[in-house]
């Protein structure tokens, strides 16, 4: 089911070295590119209103992950290579327009993209915005600021972790309201209570085009020895963000150029926390998963202090760093806190 886009959204198929996916492009094509990266279970109609935003001097884009949207069905993702299948489908995208160089906003997993982004090609972004983005760690499995691993099989995250409630009601195309449906994980944890959007119903069907099975949301798995019994398997979104999947970080500190960073987050946000929802550490903690084996051996992750960490170590090397923390926010700023952020970004890029 396609979706609508609002008045001055541009929306076309694009065919580029590795994936034909839905592209939506606003303003001047001669502008200052901005690369806009969404996160998990949602879609690039989550940006259309921000892409809609911005000063008449850029050339924003947007693009449907695989995965994802309307992306081609059979791309799925590689997560040994964590999200490497994302960043490098970004980059085949700018060959594809001719962009040489671009600012980068993602949001959530989407930050995870822009992470492999700033270490794999510094060179091709004028800035990385971080939008409550997912660890540079991963998600679930580790313990510390540095990112240490819970257990060596990483258990505790990737495909495994899902709530199979939830994701055969993504399948089935659910629309209503009940417990854990998607639109209760949406109006409940992508933004703060009471807030709701006024293009819902469209918003919703951006969460429900996810593609789901073992290469896509969630993705395989493995069985552990380790709580909470299932670790990372190779494929789909959640084994690309999984902890023993991603590139050892210090690789940010040596990049050459550092494009310059700002991280914004709510401080309301339920995801990306240092009690996350989505980490099964929190429920084993909170004794709704049985079998937790204590703070010591499998912790919930220090989501925030792991990027802390991160980014004065990069600012620490060289790099350019811009916190900002929005108050009485979800985990999706741009939508719930639109005038706040808008006015954020526009000054960060403006002077990046």
């Amino acid at each position: 089911m396609s979706i609508a886009t609002l008045p001055g959204i541009n929306a076309r198929t694009v065919s580029s070295a590795r994936i034909s996916t839905r592209v939506l492009c606003a303003g001047d094509e001669s502008g200052i590119s901005v690369i806009f990266i969404h996160g998990n279970l949602t879609s690039a109609t989550f940006w259309e209103e921000t892409m809609l935003a911005l000063p008449s001097a850029y050339h924003s884009i947007a693009l449907d992950q695989r995965g994802f949207g309307e992306a081609d069905p059979e791309a799925a993702v590689d997560g040994s290579r964590g999200l490497a299948d994302m960043s490098d489908d970004v980059l085949s995208l700018m060959d594809r327009l001719e962009i040489e160089k671009a600012h980068v906003v993602g949001h959530s997993m989407g930050g995870g993209v822009t992470w492999r982004l700033l270490m794999d090609a510094p060179e091709r972004l004028l800035s990385a915005s971080l939008i409550a983005p997912v660890s540079p760690f991963g998600f679930g499995g580790t313990k510390d600021a540095e990112g240490t691993l819970c257990a060596a099989d990483a258990a505790g995250s990737g495909g495994g972790v899902a709530n199979p409630q939830y994701t055969q009601l993504l399948k089935d195309g659910e629309r209503g309201d009940g417990e854990m449906t998607p639109r209760h994980v949406m109006n409940n944890f992508y933004w703060k209570p009471p807030f709701t959007s006024e293009r819902e119903e469209d918003l919703l069907t951006s969460v429900l085009q996810t593609h789901t099975g073992e290469k896509d949301y969630p993705g395989d798995f493995v069985t552990s020895e380790n709580w909470p019994g299932v670790a990372p398997g190779r494929w789909g979104v959640l084994n690309g963000m999984a902890p023993n999947n991603q590139p050892d970080v210090s690789r940010l500190y040596a990049i050459n150029p550092k494009p310059p960073i700002l991280w914004l987050r709510g401080d309301s946000d339920q995801v990306i926390a240092d009690m996350s929802m989505f980490d099964l550490a929190t429920f084993g903690k909170l004794g709704v998963v049985p079998g937790w084996p204590g703070d010591e051996v499998c912790p919930p992750q220090p989501m925030i202090a792991q990027i802390k960490q991160v980014l004065d170590n990069y600012a620490a090397a060289g790099g350019s760093v811009q916190e900002l923390v929005i108050e009485d926010c979800g985990h999706t700023p741009f939508i719930e806190k639109a005038a706040e952020f808008n006015s954020a970004l526009h000054a960060f890029l403006g002077n990046s």
